[in-house]
């Protein structure tokens, strides 16, 4: 029997399954979302505002009321990235069967489009990721300028599960990503304990290795790295003003000559962390990335807010009623000078979301599909170039990314 040309309804739904296929990280991570975009009725522009649950403190040992406001913290999911991959095909070529036009073009043009939406999503995820572990005793906590060891056992994947435990992540639907080197010192040092990927699931998902400690593990090239600043004054760092308003997300800094990169890692001398319910203080102090930073260096801008009471307070021990007890408290920064350090990332599936909206078929587009499958949409459209007999062919995707429950995951971090 002959072939049948490769109609664009059949292509772009390969397309797609392969597409889902490829990713590793955005796969697992919350989609729900995607249904609020582009409907047909109702449209709600590119920004979706997420609400964050209200928190509140408990009345105690008296039977009157004391009546709270309920105050509504949101974040924004955006989704206003357009990305795509641009092909073209002659006759020959589209009279393949699907298996090899799959094979010599899709393939690698979605493993393409979707590693570089990859790389981006968990780069922002990671850096806005505030918890960290490592291989030290977490009463104990990183001490300045000491290198990172191998995570070569399960001492830092479980110290990072406890952070998620403190932080009241929910022990279903974890995962950790780490990249190739990583995941062969864990898997070579702690073999037994692994359970095998097919074991899991019947469901494929590229980079599925095996599922220990409460988390599916998954092996992915596109881990964040970070470099620390190479000024050796970052071991005296120091805060350089107080920390008196609720909320605050930035402090000045001493002791720092170089801007620091988004994502830092640190933590404050005396600034604890606490149960996000009974606010009893936890035995690790308060951890804390950097998200952005003036170019000398002496302001940062830092996640997470910073609350001393109330109910959304986080933080306790080096405070007074709504101020931090003294303006020079050392801050350490995790990693030496001038290193380069990948971070893992251990994660409840709810701590990130992506969203794809479906794009318009244009009114003169003769042959346009829109495909959309577990909250990722794409756009093949097709036109002819009868000169040089061929097919132009565009595969686009509209999306955006966001982390709405950061206090759900730890960077897991080691040389």
């Amino acid at each position: 029997m002959g072939n049948t040309l490769l109609t664009i309804d059949m292509i772009g739904k390969e397309a797609l399954r392969l597409a889902h296929e490829k990713l590793t990280f955005i796969g697992t991570i919350n989609r729900q979302f995607d249904d609020s975009f582009g409907a047909s009725s109702g449209k709600i522009g590119d920004t979706l505002r997420i609400r964050i649950p209200s928190q509140y403190t408990r009345r105690t040992g008296s039977r009157v009321m004391d009546v709270q406001d309920s105050v509504q913290v949101s974040t924004n999911l955006v989704v206003a990235t357009q990305d795509g991959v641009d092909m073209r095909f002659n006759s020959r070529e589209l009279a393949l069967d699907l298996d090899n036009f799959s094979k010599l073009h899709l393939e690698p043009a979605m493993a393409t489009l979707v590693s570089g939406i990859e790389s981006d999503c968990l780069s922002y995820c990671t850096k806005n990721t505030f918890n960290f572990a490592g291989n030290w005793t977490p009463s104990t906590g990183y001490t300045n300028n000491t290198a990172l060891s191998p995570v070569s056992s399960l001492t830092a994947a479980g110290n990072a599960r406890t952070r998620l435990n403190q932080n009241l992540a929910p022990k279903m639907d974890r995962m950790a990503q780490f990249d190739s080197g990583t995941m062969a010192s864990l898997v070579t040092g702690v073999a037994s304990y692994f359970n095998p990927s097919n074991a899991i699931s019947e469901q494929y998902r590229e980079g599925l290795v095996a599922r220990t400690a409460m988390a599916d593990y998954y092996e992915n090239e596109r881990v964040f790295s970070l470099t620390t600043i190479t000024s050796v004054t970052q071991s005296t760092a120091k805060m350089n003003g107080f920390i008196s308003t609720l909320g605050q997300t930035s402090t000045n800094v001493t002791s720092i000559t170089q801007q620091v990169p988004v994502g830092t890692l640190f933590t404050i001398a005396n600034v604890y962390d606490v149960h996000p319910e009974t606010k009893a203080q936890y035995n690790v102090l308060k951890q804390f990335t950097v998200t952005s930073s003036n170019s000398n260096a002496s302001s940062w801008n830092f996640a997470p807010a910073i609350y001393m009471s109330g109910p959304r307070q986080n933080v306790s021990g080096a405070f007074t009623a709504t101020t931090l007890a003294q303006s020079s408290y050392a801050i350490t920064i995790v990693g030496t000078t001038t290193a380069t350090f990948a971070n893992g990332l251990m994660y409840y599936k709810d701590a990130f979301t992506f969203a794809t909206a479906a794009l318009p078929i244009m009114a003169d587009a003769a042959r346009c599909v829109v495909k959309t499958y577990d909250g990722l949409s794409l756009r093949l459209w097709q036109a002819s170039d009868i000169r040089n007999d061929e097919q132009l062919t565009r595969i686009d995707i509209l999306y955006g990314f966001q982390a709405i429950r950061p206090e759900w995951a730890c960077r897991v971090i080691g040389n």
